[in-house]
């Protein structure tokens, strides 16, 4: 690679912190530099002496620091190697050593552990799949209070109607429930992200609802694809179509009920969708109740999603 090009690389990806440390953005790593906000979250989080706390990408340990003056262990995934090696030094000697356990790695790759909440200034790359990977951890942890990009974080709290209600939307809410606590400005990163941030807090539903996930978002994703759309129009898709056939079929296989050969899956769909009165209804308008009541619908005649 031509120098010029080489350094002009390196400008775009990596910053030079002031301990030496280059950050890698490509992983990420902008790190929150500002103390209030830093307090702020912890603050926020509502560390007990007895807590187990994960953090995931605690960068150079500005946070971690803190929570560890405050919970009884800090369980630290962060993917960068150089950055590990920071964080241990910077405990080293110190009363908090024993309480810090590192996990060097791809969080999303890691099995997570046990923990009581979890702090975490996320790369924004990794957003939703580690949303999805916390909400579905057990057992279940007291809260999480996680830092995002702004517009993400938004979805996450959007109501139906909302121009950012989407799929991502109804089903954090399904099995959370989630507030938006503080915008965070990008001047308040070393280096600068290219988009403002916010904190959300997500407790999760304990009980959580019993349902099977997998199958609620099958129907939900339906739902969101065209979001503007009626059902009755989402549903005429030939893929859906012919994926609820094929799960019908082994419904009815498993069941030993026959299948007349006059079947007809397309109408069966709409016929139940025209008798709940759901044809008309569009996503964009539908809430947890609206999704769960059509869950229920199908289910009833042996049309599953997963």
């Amino acid at each position: 690679m031509p120098k010029v090009k080489a350094e002009k690389k390196a400008r775009v990806h990596e910053e030079v912190y002031k301990q030496g440390i280059l950050f890698n953005t490509d992983f990420g790593q902008h790190i929150l530099k500002n103390p209030l906000i830093v307090d702020a979250i912890i603050q926020k989080a509502a560390l007990r002496s007895m807590d187990t706390v994960l953090e995931v990408g605690p960068g150079t340990g500005n946070m971690t620091v803190k929570m560890l003056d405050k919970a009884k262990k800090v369980v630290a995934c962060e993917i960068d190697p150089r950055l590990v090696a920071e964080l241990q030094k910077r405990v080293q000697g110190t009363p908090y050593a024993n309480k810090l356990q590192m996990v060097v790695g791809d969080v999303l790759k890691t099995d997570l552990p046990f923990f009581d909440v979890c702090v975490a200034n996320l790369p924004y790359q990794i957003s939703s799949p580690f949303v999805f990977k916390l909400l579905l951890h057990r057992p279940l942890f007291r809260c999480a209070v996680l830092m995002f990009q702004q517009e993400f974080a938004l979805r996450l709290v959007a109501k139906p109607g909302d121009k950012l209600y989407c799929r991502l939307s109804i089903n954090t809410q399904l099995l959370a429930r989630v507030d938006h606590l503080m915008k965070v400005g990008k001047n308040n990163f070393r280096p600068p992200p290219k988009v403002e941030s916010a904190v959300v807090r997500i407790e999760p539903r304990n009980p959580p609802p019993p349902i099977n996930f997998q199958e609620w978002d099958g129907l939900v994703r339906i739902g969101f694809v065209r979001k503007n759309k009626t059902l009755g129009a989402a549903f005429k898709n030939k893929s859906v179509m012919d994926m609820l056939e094929k799960n019908y079929r082994i419904h009815c296989s498993v069941k030993n009920e026959l299948i007349d050969e006059s079947f007809d899956m397309k109408q069966k769909v709409m016929d139940i969708l025209e008798k709940n009165e759901f044809d008309k209804m569009r996503a964009r308008m539908m809430d947890i109740d609206d999704f769960l009541r059509l869950l229920q619908s199908f289910n009833a005649e042996g049309i599953h999603f997963s």
